[in-house]
């Protein structure tokens, strides 16, 4: 009787420390993990565009069971204003000063502003960022009486001293730990920064290491952003000439962050299973350099560009496997999205027979949609069982407040003054608006903002890489665009002078909320 007692008891003792550990693994936040395309179009993702050439199979299959987002647009219609949005919840015109030389510039996000990192820090998470930055690094230099930056055309050779600790990156703005490249692969300095140390500091200029051109090199229309000194090899295959680790391989950048990202990911599953962790993973591609690896060089109907695709396809495809592996799927949000539109001309319509920003105007750089309409897919088994259409428009600047509704906390007023949470969407498959406008920004500051069905553009042109750009208005024409983009999605109808009274709410409303100001940093 008593071994009996005994064995009873034990099994109770048992049932009880099992139940509490499933309570524990319920109650445990979800981990986070954002995996940011650079310039792909929301028309490569094959499963949002019937017409597609590129083949998404794996994204596609994530969509099956995920909230897919069909009017998100990025924080800016190229890199560093759409990452700065996405990190800081600020659209990139509340910037004091805007610095840009390659990937050289300082940093653009003061110390002591509030990132997702840091709001989630708070919240108990392991924070990392991995992959491109695009957000500025303080750098030193060899010589402190001169310019890092030498006053010169070709600007290869610089003063900065890569033996030394850089400062003002992502370990001082929420990060536990990151591991970058400093800029897109096509900018120098081509170096990897590991929790700010340059890992090889040793660095040549890349075009001694590759020729700058190849025996059947044929120069088309995206020649004009290379010079003589750079490497151009095809179209989307180029890069400019500059400092790089002597270790670094371009055609080996992307495997090797997707592989820390990886390792990230395991290690925290081991290491620390019971705490959760948020992973922003950012992809260098579909960003030219087109530089698929073996496994994928020459796999698809559409040359290089669709081989690419394919690679960050089955990058997709092996970070959800891996989950399933480490049974942390179903607890574990998986964010798929781009930074902006795809650099997408008509040549390249033309030429490829492929729309890579299907639906919308424009490519990236411009004001137009085009520039910033974007895929976003986001997958969180636990809460998500089937596919869910939004058609309401988010932005990446939602990401503070959604994950700021997730773990429970307030957004104070000095941050994240430009996000709104879409946190009811994925828990309860709301289609309630999250946001009653938005405001773009194109590559030249041309600003616009959407209300309703209504689209008001401060400027004539693009304001981004078609061309005109910009155009000067003349006597008695309109003054900015006017687009109801209910009927005329296209954006293809200037309404400016049609509807005075609407362009003038859609300014007074733009100036009100440029106007809200700069909010100093108080964390």
């Amino acid at each position: 009787m008593k071994r009996i007692v005994s064995n009873l008891f034990f099994c109770g003792l048992l049932l009880a420390v099992s139940m509490a550990a499933a309570q524990t693994n319920s109650n445990k936040k979800p981990n986070v993990i954002i995996i940011l395309a650079d310039d792909m179009g929301y028309g490569d993702v094959s499963g949002n565009n019937p017409y597609a050439r590129t083949k998404t199979p794996n994204i596609d299959k994530m969509a099956q069971n995920s909230v897919v987002f069909t009017d998100a647009h990025s924080g800016g219609a190229v890199c560093t204003p759409s990452r700065y949005g996405l990190i800081t919840g600020r659209y990139y015109f509340r910037v004091p000063q805007h610095h840009e030389f390659l990937g050289y510039l300082p940093p653009l996000i003061e110390q002591g502003r509030e990132t997702i990192g840091s709001l989630m820090q708070r919240a108990g998470y392991t924070t990392s960022a991995i992959g491109k930055w695009h957000l500025g690094l303080n750098w030193q230099l060899k010589d402190s009486s001169k310019a890092q930056i030498p006053e010169r055309d070709d600007k290869t050779a610089t003063n900065t001293d890569f033996s030394k600790d850089v400062s003002g990156g992502p370990n001082s703005l929420g990060f536990n730990y990151s591991y970058l490249l400093p800029a897109s692969l096509d900018m120098p300095p081509y170096v990897f920064v590991k929790n700010n140390h340059v890992i090889d500091p040793d660095v040549m200029l890349t075009a001694d290491a590759y020729p700058k051109t190849l025996p059947e090199t044929a120069f088309v229309w995206d020649r004009k952003y290379t010079n003589e000194n750079d490497v151009y090899w095809e179209r989307g295959v180029w890069w400019r000439n500059g400092e790089m680790s002597k270790s670094f391989k371009m055609e080996n950048c992307l495997d090797t962050l997707v592989n820390q990202g990886i390792s990230f990911i395991k290690n925290q599953t081991h290491n620390n299973p019971q705490k959760p962790f948020m992973l922003y993973l950012a992809l260098t591609g579909p960003h030219t350099p087109w530089m698929p690896n073996k496994n994928f060089k020459g796999t698809s109907v559409m040359g290089t560009y669709g081989d690419f695709i394919s690679q960050i396809d089955n990058y997709v495809a092996q970070i959800n496997a891996l989950l399933k592996n480490l049974n942390i799927d179903k607890n574990t949000i998986v964010i798929f999205a781009s930074d902006n539109g795809a650099p997408w001309a008509e040549d390249d319509i033309q030429v490829y027979g492929h729309q890579s920003n299907y639906t919308r105007r424009g490519q990236k750089g411009d004001i137009w949609d085009g520039g910033h309409h974007i895929p976003l897919i986001v997958k969180w088994p636990e809460q998500i069982k089937e596919r869910f259409k939004y058609t309401q428009t988010v932005s990446l600047v939602d990401f503070m407040a959604t994950f700021a509704e997730l773990t429970g906390q307030p957004i104070k007023k000095n941050y994240g003054e430009d996000s709104f949470s879409f946190y009811k969407v994925l828990k309860s498959r709301s289609v309630v608006p999250v946001r009653d406008q938005i405001i773009y920004i194109s590559s030249r500051n041309m600003l616009a903002i959407k209300k309703d069905d209504w689209k008001f553009v401060d400027g004539l042109g693009s304001g981004g890489f078609t061309e005109p750009g910009k155009l000067k208005p003349v006597k008695g024409g309109p003054l900015g665009q006017l687009y109801n983009l209910k009927t005329d999605p296209l954006e293809k109808n200037n309404l400016y002078r049609q509807y005075p009274a609407k362009v003038k709410e859609l300014k007074a409303l733009l100036n009100k909320l440029k106007a809200q100001g700069y909010s100093k940093p108080t964390r």
